[in-house]
């Protein structure tokens, strides 16, 4: 092992800090422990953590107390008296996610174990701040009867929406961001909307956070996310973390210009990566063929019959989503990149197979993981993102990079 990959070895353990005054860095290793291992001792977790064993008893009755943990019991193992077990309480306090697309919104409760406990996709036709918050509050009063009456409470509520944030007029495939919110403060609206706290993102940002808690990022601290939305979004994971940028823009990849590996390159407006590898360009293509692909099961029946217009833009869209990928990989160094959104799990595994072979990156050797993924979280990738947003500023440390560790 070189020295940069011990140093990557190391800087991925997710451990502790004894002082006090990183108590609520303690209170977040803890937790993320314990949801990313299952049950565990307070020995083990001291363990783990490089904690004191005084402190993770103070830290796990403390989280006891707010219903975050649950105390299973005692484990029988070997001799002595065996450890009494904590994991995460399923029935302690719980997020919504929202994702407001340009046709539908979807509400989901997420408990913090990371399971589904009520679930809802409606459509929508203004999106517009005037008509959209009266939905917003009306989903939100809805999925709370799910909550458990005793503990349970809610932690806070995500909404996502598709970006760029304050910059109209950037993309050409149509209704990519959302009319009407310009110059609003989206998270002072919406909370007042609602009467909860409220953490605002954009799509791609808040599905990466959906895979890095539930899904395939559970395995990596530091991924970059292809989100496939109407358009075609970037996010991105950095030592556990997101990285928005300055104005919460960051991973706009969709507006950027790439030349094709094996067709010939066109500049401008026009030739942003979207308007080639996206929802949006595979539905312009299908309707200009007489085919519908409005919804997942129309798409996946398409290519369950090998449609040729399907075939031929999953050629397309792999020529120039191949350049872009050895760019990420380049600029940003990631662990792996995933790809996943709004299309059926058998295209983006067709896709992932026709980007093969990959132009060469720093990412081309020395590498444990695949350079390309499929995403595990699904169709709600967005929705569940949106979930994990209250969830990760409760879980997730700060200090130190989240654990490599995958979660079976």
């Amino acid at each position: 092992m070189s020295k940069y990959q011990h140093q990557g070895a190391e800087a991925k353990l997710a451990i502790g800090s004894n002082p006090g005054r990183n108590r609520s860095h303690n209170r977040r290793v803890v937790l993320d422990m314990v949801r990313a291992h299952g049950p565990l001792g307070r020995t083990e977790i001291a363990r783990r953590a490089h904690l004191t064993p005084q402190a993770v008893t103070n830290i796990v009755e403390e989280l006891v107390g707010e219903a975050m943990l649950v105390e299973l019991g005692r484990r029988r193992s070997g001799r002595g008296q065996p450890p009494i077990q904590f994991a995460v309480n399923p029935d302690g306090p719980m997020t919504v996610g929202i994702e407001i697309a340009a046709d539908h919104m979807v509400t989901v409760l997420i408990d913090l174990s990371g399971q589904i406990r009520a679930r809802a996709i409606r459509p929508v036709k203004n999106t517009d701040p005037a008509h959209i918050l009266p939905e917003l509050s009306a989903a939100v009063t809805s999925i709370r009867t799910n909550l458990p009456h005793q503990p349970g409470k809610l932690l806070g509520v995500g909404v996502v929406m598709p970006g760029p944030f304050e910059i109209d007029g950037m993309s050409s495939v149509g209704p990519a961001t959302l009319p009407g919110w310009t110059g609003q403060s989206a998270k002072t609206i919406v909370s007042e909307a609602i009467g909860e706290p409220v953490e605002i993102e954009n799509d791609a940002t808040a599905a990466a956070v959906g895979e890095r808690l539930y899904g395939a990022g559970r395995a990596h601290a530091s991924f970059c996310f292809l989100y496939f939305g109407v358009g075609l979004g970037l996010g991105v994971i950095h030592e556990g973390r997101p990285l928005r940028g300055a104005f919460g823009n960051a991973g706009e990849i969709g507006h950027i210009c790439v030349a094709p590996r094996n067709r010939t390159a066109t500049f401008g407006p026009e030739a942003s990566l979207e308007r080639f590898a996206s929802l949006y360009a595979l539905r312009e293509k299908l309707a200009a063929a007489g085919l519908d692909g409005n919804t997942t099961e129309q798409l996946q029946a398409l290519h369950d019959a090998g449609n040729s217009v399907l075939i031929d833009w999953i050629a397309e869209a792999s020529d120039y989503l191949a350049p872009t990928i050895t760019t990420i990989e380049n600029l940003l160094d990631p662990e792996t990149i995933i790809l996943g959104g709004a299309l059926p799990n058998s295209i983006i595994d067709a896709l992932i197979a026709a980007l093969e072979p990959l132009p060469v990156s720093v990412a081309a050797h020395g590498r444990h993981t695949p350079r390309i993924m499929r995403g595990q979280t699904g169709q709600l990738t967005a929705a569940l993102g949106a979930a994990a947003l209250p969830m990760l500023e409760t879980i997730t440390p700060r200090l130190n990079l989240a654990p490599n560790i995958a979660v079976q």
